[in-house]
């Protein structure tokens, strides 16, 4: 009988998100960079020679930041009666928070991190070597180079603008960002408190970042230049303007897809949520749809990333899991592919195809963050962020 052990994790206090969020490093490292760019002696073993080494493990860990792991539980346990997949549901903030002070501990408890949160990934446990890339051979020529580096991604998800598309059955009511700042919008935008969920401080960051393309929707919408109230450029002023139009905050996605989503509203709230939670739309009983063609971008994409935890147990089997979330040889990537294989969410294989009934990343209209670049100024906007609360 197969073990199911998914974990639901206890909620990590604000402080301990805002303190992962900081850039700031454990004050051991438990390894140099140079250390975690060694390769590990697993990573040439062929397919094979994996299986037969993670079978001798036996057992392999998994933090998730998605709950889509109890399915990918299932279908590898199916597929390696052998070994048994641990799968913790644990946010992204969350994972940091644990791996970084299990790595200072010199008590790794997980053997793969399944990770958002590119840029505090980046510099909070890439660079200190608590997690490590690895390509399985057989996809390295199928995936482009920036979604093998510094981690390998299996896809790419998304925080976008959405609406109820029951309420707006021609289309969104949403042309322009900055109508969200205008009182028609007041007390009607939903998202989660970017300065809990990291997701949603790297849309308010490429905002910041994106200030040019800001302050051109600006004066496209209102044909007059954009003029600043204390704040150094267009996202900022947005950003300020949003909060003080009431912006609804609250501590789950959830939340804002039933807020936004649910049937049966004459007027219902637009809000930020991933755009894959459209496969709920039926079950759940909401109408979300993507705010399509509204101006100068939706919202983001961002990689959903596989790190090795350095020193686990069970490293075979960490490389085993990582080759089986990148899917099978197939078109939709099969058993292992199949939980993330849902419209709005994007497989970076160039062999694979997308989803149908999701608009095709070329014409989603989003802005593809760049994790680096958001890693210098999120410390910055989450301050700022925190002036407007």
């Amino acid at each position: 009988m197969l073990k199911r052990r998914l974990a639901l994790a206890v909620a990590v206090p604000l402080t301990l998100g805002l303190a992962a969020c900081g850039g700031g490093s454990p004050e051991t490292e438990p390894a140099s960079a140079s250390d975690a760019s060694a390769a590990h002696e697993y990573d040439s073993f062929s397919h094979d020679e994996l299986v037969a080494a993670a079978e001798e493990e036996g057992e392999v860990t998994v933090y998730s930041f998605t709950s889509r792991i109890a399915a990918v539980e299932e279908a590898f346990e199916a597929e390696y009666p052998g070994i048994d997949l641990i799968g913790h549901d644990i946010s992204s903030t969350e994972q940091i928070t644990r791996l970084s002070s299990e790595a200072e501990a010199g008590a790794p408890s997980a053997d793969v991190a399944y990770i958002s949160d590119a840029p505090v990934v980046l510099s909070e446990l890439v660079e200190t070597g608590i997690l490590t890339g690895y390509v399985p051979e057989r996809v390295a020529d199928t995936v482009p180079q920036e979604y093998q580096e510094p981690l390998l991604a299996n896809r790419l998800s998304t925080k976008i603008l959405m609406y109820n598309e029951e309420a707006h059955p021609d289309g969104s009511p949403i042309e322009n960002l900055w109508e969200l700042t205008e009182e028609e919008w007041n007390g009607k935008v939903v998202m989660v408190d970017p300065n809990v969920r990291g997701d949603y401080l790297d849309l308010m960051t490429e905002i910041v970042l994106q200030s040019d393309a800001m302050a051109e929707a600006y004066e496209s919408h209102t044909g007059e230049a954009i003029e600043l109230d204390g704040t150094q450029n267009a996202g900022e002023e947005f950003l300020k303007r949003l909060y003080a139009n009431g912006l609804v905050l609250v501590d789950d996605t959830d939340n804002v897809n039933a807020a936004v989503g649910a049937t049966d509203q004459d007027d219902p709230p637009v809000g930020i949520t991933s755009y894959s939670d459209r496969r709920d739309n039926e079950e759940e009983g909401w109408a979300l749809q993507a705010s399509l063609d509204t101006e100068p971008a939706l919202g983001i994409t961002f990689p959903a990333s596989i790190g090795m935890v350095q020193d686990s147990a069970n490293p075979a089997g960490a490389r085993l899991v990582a080759d089986f979330l990148m899917g099978d040889d197939s078109a939709t990537g099969g058993a292992g592919y199949e939980p993330f294989y849902v419209p709005g969410d994007y497989p970076v294989r160039t062999d694979v195809d997308a989803p149908e009934d999701a608009a095709p990343l070329e014409e989603l209209g989003a802005w593809d963050i760049d994790p680096a670049a958001t890693a210098e100024s999120r410390g910055e906007v989450s301050d700022f962020l925190l002036s407007l609360s």
